[in-house]
């Protein structure tokens, strides 16, 4: 009778490909992504979702949203999500820093190199500029589409646009998302709800339970 069961061995090996995978992508996007967290969050989607199929469509959507609700750089806390769900909480900080680390370090070199130097009327820095507006407006466009597909939720996320924009402070965020959600459930409460994808995340209960008491606390 054939045994299936991986041997001893090829479970350290599959952990360590898994491991280098996420280095290897998360660096790559790391040294491409422009744009801003918006943008990044279109290169994630491209990336993750549409080329390596780490994660479906509704996953994702629920991870970025979680993400945005949480303190701190969305774009970055997507790909520490992303990495842990490949490669558990290694690969998380792997994913971390293969990101964050080339941004990091061109920024310091760049400013080393540049001091002292006035560039707010440069050309090249100009164009930079509208660069990021199109990858920006690009990944908005993508993402709206795949998260708004009907006019109920495209007028939702409109009008929480034009109120954020009109309204920016940290109050204004909570709120919009507390009163989008209850519109939300009040228009879709007689919506089938599609059956959440069975998504294995590599953290033990009592970890997660701890980074909540830490999360809270701080």
């Amino acid at each position: 009778m054939e045994n299936h069961h991986p041997e001893p061995q090829s479970l350290p090996k599959r952990k360590a490909q898994a491991l280098l995978e996420v280095l290897i992508v998360s660096t790559k996007l790391g040294l491409t992504s422009f744009g801003g967290p918006v943008a990044h969050l279109g290169y994630f989607h491209n990336e993750y979702i549409r080329r390596r199929q780490w994660l479906d469509e509704k996953s994702y959507a629920d991870l970025v949203a979680l993400c945005q609700f949480l303190p701190g750089p969305a774009s970055s806390q997507v790909g520490i999500g992303i990495g842990v769900i490949r490669a558990g909480l290694l690969g998380g900080l792997i994913a971390w820093l293969g990101f964050t680390l080339p941004s990091a370090v061109a920024l310091a070199v760049f400013a080393f190199l540049l001091k002292g130097l006035d560039l707010s009327h440069a050309g090249w820095v100009h164009g930079l500029k509208i660069v990021a507006v199109a990858i920006v407006a690009q990944a908005v466009l993508s993402m709206g589409q795949k998260l708004t597909p009907d006019k109920k939720r495209a007028t939702i996320a409109i009008i929480a646009a034009t109120v954020t924009l009109l309204w920016q402070s940290a109050l204004s965020q909570v709120i919009l998302i507390a009163v989008a959600g209850l519109i939300g459930l009040w228009l879709y409460r007689n919506t089938a709800v599609a059956e959440a994808p069975n998504l294995h995340i590599p953290i033990s209960r009592t970890f997660a339970v701890l980074c909540l008491i830490i999360f809270f606390g701080l």
